[in-house]
């Protein structure tokens, strides 16, 4: 298909949008996706950020359908409607830091080792979260390891399930806790799994 033929497409697309047709709608939604993720990606360097930043825009562009001028290039239309959530991510993002700050400078108590306290209460409650991922099973069998220090045979013995089973499990929670830490784009993703694995 040709350039012109694509775009010719595309107008078509944006007319029926913009008379409510949901189809039209799930199929710009399809067509955008990935460049305008991988463009905020290019800027947060979170994907969880991103994909955030391209659903929101798209709510927009649900919203305000009838506004829509459909002479003009749809897709400078919704990259500056991007580029303006990356923006105010990106500001957000940088007024929590500020904040949090300023939250420890006035503090009447305030010292490296109350900071410390706050960074290490923050850490433990995302390792909560990241153990949220697992299944049951999977929680129960890592914990089990984790928490009450068993052995691979005694937590097997204890569920009725083969030390292989035990096994696989704890290494299927491994990678998956892994993803979690590295899809929400955490520094060290690493150090704070060996951390989860230590019962911090």
């Amino acid at each position: 298909m040709h350039a012109a033929d694509i775009l010719i497409d595309e107008h078509t697309l944006v007319l029926r949008l913009i008379e409510g047709d949901e189809n039209a709608f799930c199929e710009l939604y399809a067509a955008y996706k990935n460049r305008l993720i991988y463009f905020a990606m290019r800027f947060l360097k979170s994907r969880e950020y991103a994909e955030d930043v391209f659903q929101d825009a798209f709510a927009v562009v649900w919203q305000t359908r009838r506004f829509i001028n459909p002479d003009t290039s749809f897709s400078s239309y919704l990259y500056t409607i991007v580029r303006n959530r990356i923006l105010n991510q990106l500001r957000d993002l940088a007024n929590q830091d500020k904040l949090r700050e300023q939250i420890f400078s006035q503090a009447v108590d305030y010292t490296n080792e109350t900071k410390d306290e706050i960074l290490v209460n923050d850490l433990r409650q995302f390792i909560t979260r990241a153990l949220q991922q697992l299944t049951p099973r999977q929680r129960e069998i890592f914990e089990m390891s984790r928490e009450q220090q068993m052995s691979h045979r005694e937590i097997a013995e204890s569920l009725g399930i083969s030390v292989n089973t035990v096994q696989e499990s704890i290494s299927t929670s491994l990678r998956t806790l892994r993803t979690y830490l590295k899809k929400n784009s955490i520094v060290g993703a690493d150090l704070i799994l060996l951390l989860i694995c230590l019962n911090l």
